[in-house]
């Protein structure tokens, strides 16, 4: 798509400039004092109230956030070398963080990539992404081929890009669900090996891209933990934590899900690496099976994971969340041996971490345990967070041991 640096201008508020200055590259709808009067997803120019240059970024003339910054420089221009070369700084930091992991990663990450709306996952041959401003999907004919480019150079060999655009976020910027391939093609079940476990991915059908691919490293610090213990993993998903805990050494490994899909894909993914005699699997709501442990007694599992999915995707709903995350970290502690294990996690931007601590405390203080702390972590390296962006900080994950 030709740029050239005759952008439309929009002018913003003294605190929205503020805002800009201080690294975050959202303008909300509030914060411009005029809007640029030109087509939704196209390239203004923000200026502050004196004039003054701030910023270029994607114009959305639907959603709350008006423009979405990617580039703070006047001299940029948005030609396919820019797209490529910033592409190419994201991949270079991929390969510089993640070593050997590269074949199974987050290749882009939104805003902390300079991408804004865009999440493209790597599972080995496949590239999964997601679109959810109107700017990128403006332009992603341009985007994806040069991110192909800049693989190939690497010798990675990709044989297609599979499009999951089925979030209903995207109707905030005005554009449709869907999904299918935008270029390649074949089968939409994948094999990718992470910690040296084996999984299926189903790109098409799965949560979000298919896989959850940020907490691999805290699925190693699980693993390091699990040797001779009996474990509990409660939301198990396609049972990432439970098959690293089994392959850590555990003695037994019970792996629980709401959902009978997610249970059969974590037993298929314990028979694909021969850890299925070490395990069990229950399809249950979590929230009901731990009183009913309690109440049975509790049954000797020396160490539980708790990791569930979002409880809140916004501030309104915070408080209910907040109530969610210590019921059910509050039995799980009451469940615990002295001395047992425990790890347990939120990936919600809107529990942040003084608050999800807060309530860990009170949790445990009404189970009336100590929490010894073994580490605090977050998501993998190739989700990077950006200190002046907070909402690429969303994933809290703490080991402990009750005492």
């Amino acid at each position: 798509m030709k740029q050239t640096r005759d952008f439309p201008r929009c002018t913003v508020t003294a605190k929205g400039a503020r805002w800009v200055e201080q690294g975050h590259p959202w303008i909300y709808e509030a914060e411009l004092l005029e809007e640029p009067g030109c087509e939704n997803g196209a390239l203004v120019d923000a200026v502050s109230e004196k004039g003054r240059y701030l910023g270029t970024g994607f114009y959305s003339r639907q959603s709350k956030i008006r423009v979405r910054l990617v580039s703070r420089n006047a001299n940029d221009r948005f030609d396919a070398a820019f797209w490529k070369r910033r592409l190419r700084y994201a991949w270079d930091y991929r390969k510089a963080v993640m070593g050997a992991d590269t074949g199974c990663c987050r290749v882009i990450f939104g805003e902390a990539d300079g991408f804004p709306g865009l999440t493209v996952d790597r599972f080995g041959d496949v590239l999964v992404a997601q679109t959810l401003s109107v700017g990128i999907e403006m332009r992603k004919a341009e985007l994806f081929p040069l991110l192909l480019e800049v693989l190939a150079e690497d010798g990675e060999s990709i044989r297609g890009i599979f499009e999951r655009n089925d979030a209903a976020i995207r109707a905030l910027e005005g554009l449709e669900q869907g999904r299918g391939w935008f270029c390649g093609g074949g089968g939409t079940v994948t094999e990718i090996c992470e910690n040296g476990i084996c999984y299926a991915v189903d790109f098409e059908n799965g949560q979000k891209t298919g896989f959850f691919l940020d907490q691999k490293y805290n699925r190693l610090a699980v693993a390091r933990l699990a040797a001779g213990r009996r474990v509990l993993d409660c939301f198990t998903h396609t049972g990432s934590f439970a098959l690293n805990a089994a392959r850590g050494g555990a003695a037994h490994v019970t792996a629980v899900d709401i959902s009978e899909q997610a249970v059969e894909m974590a037993r298929a993914n314990a028979r694909r690496n021969g850890l299925e005699a070490v395990m069990d699997f229950r399809t249950a709501d979590v929230f009901d099976l731990l009183p009913e442990l309690l109440a049975r007694g509790g049954e000797p599992y020396d160490f539980i994971i708790l990791d569930p999915p979002a409880f809140t995707k916004s501030r309104k709903t915070a408080d209910r969340a907040e109530r969610g995350y210590k019921e059910i970290n509050l039995r799980a502690l009451q469940l615990l041996p002295r001395g047992g294990y425990f790890a347990t996690a939120s990936c919600s931007h809107f529990m942040p971490h003084e608050r999800f601590e807060s309530m860990l405390r009170e949790a445990a203080r009404d189970a009336k345990v100590s929490l010894r702390q073994i580490e605090m972590r977050q998501q993998a390296p190739d989700h990077p967070i950006l200190w002046n962006v907070p909402e690429t900080d969303y994933l809290k994950f703490y080991l402990f041991q009750a005492v």
